[in-house]
């Protein structure tokens, strides 16, 4: 039958997921540098930018597996309203949660070099959702931490 869609791999399927939270943390980035107090905007900065470098990787990929990159929304409703530092520290939590719980998945659908790179980031994100929100879990990103914190969600928020 041809002109039918091509089924999508389980890792090309994994990797538009991951590339789609990263679009969203860097969105979320702006927001955190926005509202952090000046002593953290470093910090914030280095994520702003270790996520961007992610998301281009990322593009990559996709691209290299014959997919075609998901872009950026114009714009993403944040999980809640972020007016001070406190919230934007919370929120910088919450989209290392996000983009963990996307790269757990990465490391589950792919081999090799790009499931070491997938848990190279999935380790980042952690050490970076650990320095925002000063706690820790023993496996960020899998799927049974979603009782725990019911928002941390693969998907970028609409």
């Amino acid at each position: 039958m041809t002109g039918a869609p091509k089924a999508e791999s389980a890792e090309l399927t994994a990797l538009r997921a991951a590339l789609r939270a990263e679009h969203a943390a860097v969105y979320g980035y702006g927001v955190v540098g926005g509202r952090i107090q000046q002593s953290l905007r470093s910090q914030a900065r280095d994520a702003y930018d270790a996520h961007r470098a992610r998301r281009d990787d990322l593009t990559r990929s996709v691209r290299d597996l014959g997919g075609t990159p998901d872009a950026a929304a114009p714009g993403y409703a944040l999980p809640f309203p972020v007016s001070d530092s406190a919230a934007a520290i919370e929120l910088a939590a919450e989209l290392e949660l996000r983009v963990a719980a996307a790269y757990s998945d990465l490391v589950r659908a792919t081999t090799g070099t790009r499931r070491g790179a997938a848990a190279a980031a999935l380790r980042e994100a952690a050490v970076r959702a650990v320095r925002w929100n000063g706690g820790s879990v023993a496996f960020p990103g899998l799927a049974e931490r979603a009782v725990a914190v019911p928002t941390a969600s693969v998907e970028p928020w609409d």
